[in-house]
């Protein structure tokens, strides 16, 4: 519980705070279903040349969210299609759009800028003023993140403009409400002949009908995504150890899901995964590489056993347990393969050399698989969570636990719902030109890339 974000938005932390020149958390607003895609209407723009603009627009029809130019009601989103600017000069074209849009942004507002991958921009002073895009929507989230705002740059390639829909869904709606600062590739490395074939989903349940597996499911950030898997109509295979049966079969019976009891870090857990999924569901759409640990030391203290136990678990298991699943074909065309990184295989954690290089790894393995698998229709991506409110979070000492909380553009932590609420989001069948991304949900963490 974060007592300090209590205390911030009681009437005596609303009077005095402000006065001590102390930070106050915002409230998030978070998902709820029925609830709107947003509270507002969006002001969408574009630099002129700029290729999204029409999908943007098309994507937002379907939403029933109002859009308009910026003229009356206050704005709860801001949409530019940057993919127009092709030099350095044209960048002053973010100062226009923004600059007299950011002040009357809702609270909770979002802001999403779009634009071409830097590399398949063409000349050298295109790909310079699309890199420039990340520096400004880093530094804008950072500016806004005191008012819950979040801050987003989406590169689209060339012929990928048609798979917008589910990403921008997401980076507009409650569900992404501790995920700032990030930058998120749609490419076409998926076959438009795979793309074609997905239906369009509701948006209430984008997962209706999908089988996916999540390991580490009984507590904590897993349990919260194989309950958010539910909520948008998968069906879950939660993977525990036996140890933890009581807790496993709790959530899996409450979610109407299966349970498979096994050590990820057992030789034969992939086809003990696979068999099971067959048996019960006849098939496998995704799966969730949730399960770790951690055995924090300085390296100087740290002994072999227990940097082998945490390799063995947070990456070993992953790799063998995916090639396992794909050499089966229980997970095939059109599969999801998710990982849950973290900031620390990113930025590095004191006493954490063995969890850091695990979950490196895994960042390496997305890079590596998401464009062998692609041609088959599967993605593979990585979430990087940051500071998490969780049991083990909750025994951190304190100075770093609050340390953890503030420094980062919103403030405090996040929940575990936010991270499988990004997970959700590559699971979709329409987030299909979505894959090789690394998306850290972590406020804009202050520390690290």
């Amino acid at each position: 519980m974060d007592q300090y974000a209590k205390l911030a938005h009681s009437s005596f932390g609303r009077a005095v705070m402000p006065r001590l020149g102390l930070p106050r958390p915002p409230l998030l607003r978070r998902y709820e279903p029925g609830r709107p895609l947003l509270p507002g209407p969006v002001v969408v723009g574009a630099a002129p040349g700029g290729r999204l603009l029409p999908h943007v627009r098309d994507v937002l029809k379907g939403t029933g969210v109002d859009v308009y130019d910026g003229a009356g009601e206050r704005p709860a989103a801001l949409v530019h299609d940057a993919s127009g600017i092709t030099r350095s000069e044209d960048l002053v074209e973010l100062h226009a759009f923004f600059q007299p849009l950011v002040r009357g942004l809702r609270g909770n507002g979002r802001v999403v800028v779009l634009g071409t991958p830097p590399e398949r921009a063409g000349e050298a002073q295109a790909a310079t003023a699309q890199r420039a895009l990340e520096g400004f929507t880093r530094a804008l989230g950072k500016e806004l993140g005191g008012r819950g705002t979040t801050v987003q740059l989406v590169l689209v390639a060339p012929g990928a403009e048609d798979r917008l829909e589910s990403t921008l869904r997401f980076l507009l709606s409650a569900r992404s409400a501790f995920v700032s600062g990030q930058v998120v590739r749609i490419g076409t490395d998926v076959p438009d002949s795979i793309f074609a074939s997905v239906q369009a989903a509701d948006p209430e349940r984008p997962l209706d009908g999908r089988v996916v597996a999540v390991t580490g499911a009984s507590r904590g950030i897993g349990e919260a995504i194989a309950r958010t898997l539910a909520r948008d109509g998968a069906t879950v295979v939660g993977v525990d150890l036996p140890a933890l049966a009581s807790d496993l079969q709790a959530v899996t019976r409450s979610v109407g899901g299966t349970g498979v009891l096994l050590d990820v870090t057992a030789r034969d857990a992939g086809p003990r995964i696979a068999r099971h999924v067959r048996e019960e569901h006849g098939r496998l759409d995704g799966v969730v590489h949730n399960a770790g640990i951690t055995r924090d030391r300085k390296l100087a203290n740290l002994t072999e056993d227990a940097w082998r136990s945490v390799v063995a678990v947070n990456l070993i298991a992953p790799e063998r347990v995916t090639e396992s699943l794909l050499a089966d074909g229980v997970l095939g065309e059109g599969g999801r393969i998710v990982v849950v990184s973290s900031i620390a295989g990113i930025a590095g954690n004191n006493g954490q050399t063995n969890y850091a290089a695990s979950k490196a790894g895994l960042i390496g393995l997305v890079g590596a698989l998401a464009p062998e698998l692609a041609p088959r229709g599967i993605t593979v991506n990585a979430v990087a969570p940051g500071f998490i409110e969780t049991q083990m979070t909750a025994k951190v000492p304190i100075g770093i636990r609050e340390a953890g909380r503030r420094l980062s553009s919103l403030l405090q932590g996040g929940l575990p719902v936010d991270v499988a609420e990004t997970i959700g989001w590559y699971l979709q069948p329409a987030s299909a030109g979505v894959t090789g991304n690394v998306v850290r949900v972590c406020g804009q963490a202050l520390i690290g890339a």
